[in-house]
């Protein structure tokens, strides 16, 4: 939030209640044991009171030394009970909200996530549900029972004696007006603080994933600017909040001192002129001293229910992210023509996001039930967009898909995606072991159906060498960029899915094994669709048909003996990354 605003009205507190709604019995519960705990308190100075009368009667001291016992070991056994009460409370607030968040961010539409930096994402995850816990179970107990208690020390002052009670009313109330201007200030500058490490979090994350490109560039001490930029600024905003704390508490603790002095001035006048009892001056003394109690905890539960409010409402911000449908009941089971083409792109213009230009505009494709269609293009021809439209991570604004002639708004994300397997271009690995990697979307395979796709991508013998096998942690350090590109590639093909898509699923491998993977390519062809995307034309000259893309639309289709012929950016495309001696259907060859 660049202007945060940490002002408590009441729709900001509705936020932050909101996740406390579903434990009202147990902070009602809590607040009851609180407010028991502070009675208890407030009845001390009184047992005091008459201890000192019964020794001043001579009277036995057997009732109230009893009393006083008792009020210790019931305040003991209640303050303990809250305590843990409450910071169970606290506990599965914290658990709640980071379970929808996580849930939230899973189910949330690629394009609504990729607008926001994944260190933000995990800093909401982490830091800000902290900060609710504290805010949606002690600060809302706290506040009323620092009043409570702020009131019925004032209440019993005055049945002790009402001209001291003035004296310290009017120092209360000076401490509370400053404590009401200083306040807002104290909050504004941890919520700003709070923000400035979520940016951190985001910045820092970033790094790390490109560490090898900020080391190559030298960039590590520039980098690590950047980053402690954000955390100077968190601790500039927070020593300015501490500054205006040490002010705060000063003047409190130097008003109350004040008093104390006037009390103790006035009151021993008072019992010199025969007005107030020793023992009546010496309760009302310990309830002053015991009034900077109450309101510190008020001060403290306002500063961390506004931290809450803000950590509240970041909270909702990504609960609000757009998320695909929920995946209902399965769905009775479709009939699959044989024949017909397997997926079709009509008229699909798309973007990003509203308001952006369109990433694809009135593309016309078929993907033929059997068979490799590769897509090629110049960077940013909207070639990716497409396998996101298939996948359904982007919904088109005009025009429609099918799949096996059915809308795709007339089937489920589930339904969808379950018929398809996909290699991403970067080939991210899901953090866990290889085996637990490769079964990915086939978590059902059996050893001799993981051990046939590791072969067939000739990854077999490198598994076969790692002391663990398909149970070794999956790190940059076990295995190289290729070799995961290996395993996405065979967590694809584990699943036998009708359509295969590959975003340059071979840009990262030696000769021999981008020769198994073509082999695998086309064993997959044979009885399946494939749909590449390409930017290594030597991956797709074997295609059964190559699309062609520029600036969002298709400008041409055909083999690649036909696109040479006919098209100049095919040619250009192909000069430049230097695929020599290919001969064309037309019995041409193409120069390098």
């Amino acid at each position: 939030m660049d202007d945060p605003k940490p002002s408590m009205n009441l729709p900001r507190l509705r936020v932050l209640w909101s996740f406390t709604r579903p434990h009202r019995g147990t902070l009602a519960v809590g607040l009851a044991m609180s407010l028991v705990s502070s009675a208890l308190g407030l009845a001390t100075p009184m047992v005091t009171k008459w201890v000192l009368d019964s020794l001043s009667a001579r009277s036995s001291l057997l009732g109230p030394i009893v009393a006083m016992l008792v009020l210790l070991v019931v305040g003991l056994v209640i303050t303990y009970r809250q305590w843990v009460l409450l910071g169970t409370l606290g506990e599965r607030v914290v658990l709640e909200a980071r379970e929808s968040l996580v849930r939230r961010m899973l189910r949330a539409t690629v394009p609504a996530l990729a607008r926001r930096s994944t260190g933000e994402l995990v800093t909401r995850v982490t830091s800000d549900t902290l900060l609710l816990r504290e805010a949606a179970a002690t600060s809302l107990v706290g506040l009323v029972n620092g009043l409570v208690m702020l009131v019925g020390t004032l209440v019993l002052m005055g049945v002790l004696d009402l001209p001291l009670l003035g004296v310290t009313v009017a120092a209360t109330v000076v401490v509370v007006v400053l404590f009401a201007l200083l306040m807002p200030g104290i909050a504004k500058a941890q919520v700003r603080a709070q923000d400035t490490i979520g940016r951190l979090g985001g910045v820092l994350e970033g790094a790390l994933r490109a560490i090898r490109t900020v080391k190559v560039s030298g960039a590590e001490d520039r980098q690590a600017e950047k980053i402690i930029d954000d955390a100077r600024a968190s601790a500039a905003h927070g020593v300015r909040a501490l500054r205006r704390e040490a002010i705060a508490w000063v003047i409190a603790w130097s008003g109350l001192q004040l008093a104390i002095i006037m009390i103790l001035g006035l009151g021993a006048w008072r019992v010199g002129g025969g007005e107030l009892a020793v023992s009546s001056l010496i309760a009302f003394l310990l309830y002053a001293f015991g009034l900077m109690e109450p309101i510190m905890e008020l001060s403290q539960s306002m500063t961390t229910l506004q931290n809450g409010i803000a950590a509240a409402e970041r909270i909702r911000e990504i609960e609000d992210l757009e998320v695909e449908p929920a995946p209902g009941p399965a769905a009775a089971a479709r009939p699959r023509p044989d024949g017909g083409p397997v997926l079709e792109i009509r008229n699909v213009t798309a973007a990003y996001g509203p308001g952006l230009p369109p990433a694809v505009r009135d593309v016309t494709l078929t993907v033929p039930r059997r068979g490799h269609l590769a897509i090629v293009g110049p960077s940013g021809a909207g070639k990716t967009t497409l396998l996101s439209l298939i996948l359904r991570f982007l919904e088109p604004q005009e025009g429609e898909l099918r799949l096996d002639g059915t809308p795709y708004r007339d089937l489920t994300h589930a339904e969808i995606r379950s018929r398809l397997a996909y290699v991403e271009q970067d080939t991210p690995i899901v953090p866990g072991t290889i085996g637990e990697n490769v079964r990915y979307a086939a978590p059902d395979a059996t050893d001799d159906e993981v051990a046939g796709v590791l072969r067939a991508i000739r990854l077999a013998d490198k598994v076969d060498t790692l002391d663990e096998g398909l149970d070794t942690p999956l790190t940059s350090t076990s295995v190289s960029g290729g070799e995961r590109q290996r395993i996405a590639l065979a967590r694809a093909l584990l699943r036998t899915p009708e359509v295969l898509l590959l975003d340059e699923a071979t840009a990262q491998l030696d000769g021999l094994t981008e020769d198994a993977i073509h082999r695998c390519v086309r064993e997959r062809a044979a009885t399946g669709a494939v749909v590449t995307i390409a930017h290594r034309l030597s991956t797709v000259i074997d295609a059964d048909t190559i699309v062609l893309m520029e600036a969002g639309r298709v400008r041409a289709q055909g083999t690649h003996g036909e696109l040479l012929e006919r098209d100049s950016l095919y040619r250009e495309l192909v000069e430049a990354l230097r695929i020599a001696n290919v001969t064309g259907t037309a019995g041409t060859t193409v120069p390098a």
